[in-house]
């Protein structure tokens, strides 16, 4: 199974499939595409305009791995649901929390 994050040299950039308009804002866990990619499910209540959604999920994962959310900024996948979230930090500390996400 492939990870849903690739390591850079100043953080992390972390791929995931977003659904706007849902009830609760929300990560669920890894999920494994039919092309063998993984990616970090979520869901956030904001409406897929203006980036509202893509403001919601850099706050959701921020906020999720103890990171400021001035450190995580959607860098592909704008208006898409999958999406690439570029993460600065410790590569090793947040793969790890990124690791956690999923077995939770």
């Amino acid at each position: 199974m492939s990870t849903p994050f690739r390591r850079r040299d100043d953080g992390v950039d972390l791929f995931v499939r977003l659904t706007p308009k849902a009830a609760m804002d929300r990560l669920e866990g890894i999920e494994t595409a039919s092309d063998g990619r993984s990616h970090l499910k979520a869901r956030v209540r904001a409406v897929p305009e203006n980036g509202a959604a893509n403001q919601a999920l850099e706050r959701l994962v921020a906020k999720a791995l103890g990171v400021p959310a001035s450190a995580v900024s959607v860098v592909a996948g704008g208006t898409a649901r999958l999406k690439t979230l570029r993460i600065s930090g410790d590569p090793v500390a947040l793969a790890r929390s990124i690791e956690l996400l999923g077995s939770a």
